[in-house]
């Protein structure tokens, strides 16, 4: 049977004209919005309008574009030449969409669609609205391979070896025991969670995990504590809130790892390494740093092709 695969992730505007196109496809998402439809077309408006120019102006200092694209073409790349499968990206709001690559799996024959989230956390506002997305573009086209998806990959020995790998770069240099490390991940409204998503526990694990695996390579850190990031609004969401926790700093020696993404994207490239970075540097934090995510490293992409090896 003839395999394709996909790796999931939400995107990232590739230019500043895609900003207001993210933003309004994220906020029309009924997994990021479970409310009726007539209020989330009002509220999602809402926020758009609220949050636009800033949004752009906050792609402009990256550049004029989010590199999660870029990166993860190249990701995919990689993984295809050790896995010899097709590999292509779909990103749920912004270009390039499922359907390119539906289109060039179902011409050339594949027969079973293998979806990667880029999440390694399972969430109904991530995995599960990709995978419906994917799923309802197929059904639009006519297309019905049988569909697959990877299992959540948190806890994996080898996913925590790369995770750990990437707090070890970003440590070169400095006497780990001296720095509280804060392992940061996207936050969630609690009412998704008490609607029953996994997350919140699957990252709680992820942390233990990692924990032991750091202590296991001999990377120890001052203190280890879990945060999250990137609050929208004034509903309750899960805490502790990482901006809280850098204005009640324990330690002034800082390494943030960010753990539920695997490629960088604005919320790590801007939200932690640079607006979190100045709420740091009005404290008087001595050193701030933050690591990188696995991105299109030679590791992750093995990662990927023997994940696809074992399905």
């Amino acid at each position: 049977m003839k395999r394709g695969v996909l790796l999931l992730n939400m995107g990232g505007p590739n230019n500043i004209g895609e900003v207001e196109l993210f933003l309004r496809n994220m906020f029309a998402d009924a997994n990021i919005l479970p409310i009726n439809p007539w209020m989330r077309r009002m509220i999602g408006n809402r926020i758009v309008r609220k949050r636009l120019k800033e949004a752009e102006e906050n792609y402009r200092e990256l550049g004029g574009k989010s590199p999660l694209t870029e990166i993860t073409w190249s990701l995919a790349a990689k993984a295809e030449e050790r896995s010899g499968l097709p590999v292509r990206p779909a990103m749920r709001y912004v270009p390039p969409f499922a359907d390119a690559a539906l289109r060039e799996f179902q011409q050339e024959g594949v027969e079973e669609l293998v979806l990667f989230p880029m999440y390694p956390h399972y969430s109904t506002t991530t995995t599960r609205s990709s995978v419906e997305d994917v799923e309802a573009r197929c059904e639009a086209m006519g297309y019905h391979p049988q569909i697959r998806v990877i299992d959540p990959y948190y806890d994996d020995f080898d996913y925590l070896e790369i995770q750990a790998d990437r707090i070890a770069e970003a440590s070169q240099g400095i006497e780990t025991k001296e720095y509280d490390l804060v392992l940061s991940a996207h936050g969630l409204p609690m009412s998704i969670i008490k609607a029953g998503d996994p997350y919140e526990k699957q990252v709680e694990a992820n942390v233990s995990a990692l924990k032991t695996y750091l202590k296991f390579r001999g990377l120890h850190f001052r203190n280890i504590r879990l945060a999250y990031q990137s609050k929208v609004g004034n509903a309750a969401w899960l805490e502790p809130n990482l901006a809280d926790v850098l204005r009640r700093p324990e330690n002034l020696n800082v390494l943030i790892f960010p753990l539920a993404f695997t490629v960088d994207n604005s919320e790590t490239l801007f939200e932690l390494d640079r607006e979190h970075r100045r709420i740091a540097e009005k404290i008087g934090y001595e050193d701030y740093r933050v690591a990188a995510c696995p991105n299109d490293s030679e590791a992750f992409a093995a990662f990927i092709a023997e994940k696809l090896g074992t399905i």
